[in-house]
Parts: C-alpha cells; sequence; structure tokens
C-alpha cells in the first residue's frame, strides 16, 4: 500500500474521497437506519483492511464478512466496530470467532444449539443474529422454526439475540413480478417478528445495496451494503433515490498501468496467442502488463473492450494474456511509459466496471472481485 506500489507493473488506485462520497451519499439515502459496510472478499476487491478504516472514519457503524479470518484480518487492523458474520460458521471455528468479538449468524437449529454451547464454553455475553429464509433458500432459519431458534438461544445467560435478519434476491431487478416478490419477503418477514413478539431481537436488517435504495420500508435498523459503497448501483434504476437527494455515488478502484513495449506491425500479421485476429492496416502495437490473472478476463478480446491511452479509446490487438494485453493504437504516437487506464478515466473518457461487466457477459461485483492479488492497491487523495 505504499506510494512505491505505483512503480510496479500495474496497480489499483483506491479512492479514500469516492469511499467517504459514497458512504455520505447512502447515509442521506436511508437515515436513520444505520449503515453497515459489507467488506467481505477483500472489500470486493478492493483491499478489506484500509477500505473498512476509511469506512469508519467516514461513519459506517457496522461491518460484514463472509468468514472468521476476514473478521479476524479486520480486528488486527484495528477495527473495534461491531463485525457481523454473514454465515453460519462450524462450531469447531466459533471458539476463534467469539475470541475476536465478532458477532454469530444462527441459521439452523443445530448452528444454534453449537453457538449457545461455544457461548457458555467460553463465558461472558455474546452477540448472535439468527438469519431467517424468506425466498433466497441458500442459508437461514425457515420461518416456522424462528421461535424454537430464538428461544433456544434466549435461554442461555451467555447469549445476546441482538439481531433477526433476512436477503433479499431479486431487490436489483425492475421487474414488476420480482417487485412483488421482494415486497413479499418483507411480508415473511414482518410475520415471523410478528410472532416473536416480546422474543424479537432488537436489531432488524433485512437491505442490501438494492433493498436499501430501491425499497424504504426495508430500512429498518441496519442495512447491509455492498456494493453501492465501491460507487455501482446494483441496477441503473436504483439511481432515482440518490438523485431525489441530489448525491451520487462515485466508483472507488481504478485500474493503471503503464506501456512497457512497441513496435510496427504490418497489416495482416496477427498479435497474441492464438492469431485471432488480423491487422486491417499497417499500425503501432503497444503492450501493457495487465493479464487475465490481474482481472482482465479473456473473453473481453471478443466482446470489443478498450484501454484509455493519452485520454483516447483503443482496440485489443490480439487476445488478453495471462500478463498482458496488445493494444492497436493505429499511427498513434505512443510511447514507453505512457500510462494506461484500464478502469476509470482518463481525460474525458471513462472506462468502468460496469462497461466490462456488460461486455463480458457477468455481473458488475464479479469484475471487481476478479481483480488481482499481485496487483498493488495504492491509495490515493
Amino acid at each position: 500500500m505504499s506510494a512505491d506500489a505505483s512503480h510496479q507493473r500495474a496497480w489499483a488506485e483506491i479512492s479514500i474521497s469516492a469511499l467517504a462520497n459514497n458512504v455520505a451519499a447512502i447515509k442521506t439515502v436511508i437515515a436513520p437506519t444505520a449503515l453497515c459496510g459489507v467488506v467481505k472478499a477483500n472489500g470486493y476487491g478492493h483491499g478489506m483492511a484500509h477500505v473498512a478504516r476509511t469506512l469508519m472514519d467516514a461513519g459506517v457503524e457496522w461491518f460484514a464478512v463472509a468468514t472468521v479470518d476476514e473478521g479476524i484480518e479486520l480486528r488486527e487492523a484495528g477495527i473495534d466496530a461491531p463485525i457481523l458474520l454473514l454465515a453460519e460458521i462450524p462450531e469447531e471455528s466459533m471458539r476463534e470467532a467469539l475470541a475476536s468479538s465478532l458477532t454469530l449468524t444462527v441459521g439452523s437449529l443445530e448452528g444454534a444449539r453449537a453457538a449457545r454451547a461455544q457461548c457458555e464454553q467460553r463465558g461472558g455475553v455474546h452477540r448472535v443474529h439468527v438469519k431467517v429464509d424468506t425466498g433466497m433458500h441458500r442459508m437461514g432459519v425457515a420461518p416456522e422454526h424462528a421461535q424454537e431458534v430464538v428461544a433456544l438461544l434466549a435461554k442461555s445467560k451467555c447469549v445476546d439475540v441482538e439481531g433477526l435478519w433476512t436477503h433479499f434476491s431479486v431487490a436489483d431487478s425492475s421487474n414488476p413480478d420480482q417487485h412483488f416478490f421482494t415486497r413479499g419477503q418483507i411480508e415473511r418477514f414482518d410475520q415471523v417478528v410478528n410472532e416473536l413478539g416480546p422474543q424479537c431481537p432488537r436489531l432488524l436488517h433485512l437491505a442490501n445495496s438494492a433493498g436499501a435504495l430501491g425499497f424504504p420500508e426495508a430500512r429498518r435498523d441496519l442495512a447491509r451494503v455492498g456494493l453501492a459503497l465501491y460507487g455501482y448501483l446494483p441496477e441503473p434504476w436504483l439511481a432515482y433515490a440518490l438523485a431525489e437527494r441530489g448525491v451520487h455515488l462515485v466508483p472507488v478502484m481504478s485500474l493503471r498501468a503503464r506501456v512497457v513495449a512497441t513496435r510496427r506491425v504490418l497489416a495482416g500479421e496477427r498479435p497474441s496467442y492464438g492469431r485471432r485476429r488480423a491487422l486491417v492496416r499497417d499500425s503501432n502495437i503497444v503492450t501493457v502488463p495487465f493479464g487475465y490473472a490481474d482481472g482482465f478476463a479473456r473473453r473481453l478480446f471478443d466482446a470489443g473492450a478498450q484501454v484509455l491511452i493519452n485520454g483516447r479509446r483503443y482496440d485489443l490487438a490480439g487476445v488478453v494474456t495471462m500478463d498482458q494485453l496488445v493494444v492497436d493504437v493505429g499511427d498513434d504516437d505512443v510511447k514507453v511509459g505512457d500510462d494506461v487506464v484500464l478502469l476509470g478515466c482518463q481525460g474525458s473518457e471513462e472506462v468502468n466496471a460496469d462497461e466490462w461487466a456488460h461486455d463480458a457477459g457477468t455481473i458488475t461485483w464479479e469484475v471487481l472481485c476478479a481483480v488481482g492479488a499481485r496487483v498493488p492497491r495504492v491509495l490515493v487523495d
């Protein structure tokens, strides 16, 4: 994360000001709901520890991770805010989670028994959240068993049954039928809340990024926001919630490299592996040290993805290799050492992760998470 990282073959710039902007924008929309920053998967590829520190400084009250190791990493990075484990973990992992003051999620009767036993074995009081399956069908207690699970946990003086939550499966969709399904999930959750009555945990949370922006009734006490923190909307229709309040999101990550080689190649030649595409004219071909091992998927070549050099868009001249790209810059005078932007802005042009996702036939989440571990993350501004 040092400044020297910018002298590497390629690097990712992580904008502190963009993160702070996005936190402020989201909090403007969801207030007074507390904001839980989802920083699993290395902070969606942005670098978990420094992203979490920046988010905490910007006013994020909670964090959520997928694994115990991620939670421990946050604690070692100085994060003292509550950290929620988003999945029920095996009993043998609970001991270590509790030792780091991570908040357990319970999604089954068996998990509730294990969590209670481990909390009692450790002593003290430990926060536990119960996840209810309202339609995602991936993990969580069936609604009809929620009372039994909550009651089992609440009988222990070592367990603080703090939270009750669920997860949306199609809240990002603009399809009216999917809106209906999401509202059905909310209704099923509320039925559980009503059935629990006085036993109901005090902290309720349903909303992911899409739920927080698109379904005000889902915000409740806490919103678990991931993608939006990093500057992207799950779907374009959700922009209305931000626009109504005069705020907007800013992409946090840009990917950059420098030209490392140039050559003049004659028309008809076929650069890179597979000799897939013939040059239609004599061209200057430049080499950029960024490949599929760094997150530039091979399928982006067939999709016509472009890179930015000196403020202009250029096509690839051949298939993406593990460590390098070859770019056709025509007759333009591009030199070794010139800056290349894979994702981000240069001049008046921009390439963002939504564009890559569209070109690659995937989703923005995957694009961000796929940025390779060997690409240094450099904090800027």
